[in-house]
């Protein structure tokens, strides 16, 4: 299982569900909803289906889905993964999750994945060239 927004799907996102693939026969990806990005004053230019459709079109992701609005461990609850990989910039620290994890009964793997070409494939870097192409 691997989480993240996944606006302006780049090949950053790509290598990191290769990465979580690795881990796994069978690729979850928890999209962030609409909601959860405007709590963070985080802007979007495409929209929780948008993003969803485009994510479940990739023959590398096998399931993917929305995240709950409400409990961000929700998801994990209820499809309780072997394996969860977090991306390289993710905010949550491993033991944070863990310990969260755990208070819940629930024992999965915990990885980090590794950049890929962050300089040039991240999503914050790639709008800001699109803003400064305008």
């Amino acid at each position: 299982m691997c989480f993240g927004t996944f606006d302006l799907l780049h090949l950053g996102h790509l290598n990191y569900f290769e990465q979580a693939k690795e881990y796994g026969d069978y690729l979850l990806v928890v999209i962030a909803r609409d909601k959860t990005k405007e709590k963070q004053k985080k802007p979007i230019i495409f929209n929780e289906q948008q993003r969803l459709k485009l994510v479940q079109s990739l023959r590398l992701v096998d399931e993917a889905i929305l995240g709950d609005q409400n409990d961000h461990f929700k998801i994990i609850c209820e499809k309780r993964p072997d394996v969860i990989c977090l991306g390289y910039d993710h905010q949550i620290a491993e033991e944070k999750l863990t310990d969260e994890l755990q208070s819940r009964n629930l024992y999965p793997t915990i990885v980090r994945a590794k950049p890929f070409k962050s300089e040039s494939q991240k999503s914050s870097f790639l709008r800001k060239l699109i803003e400064e192409r305008k």
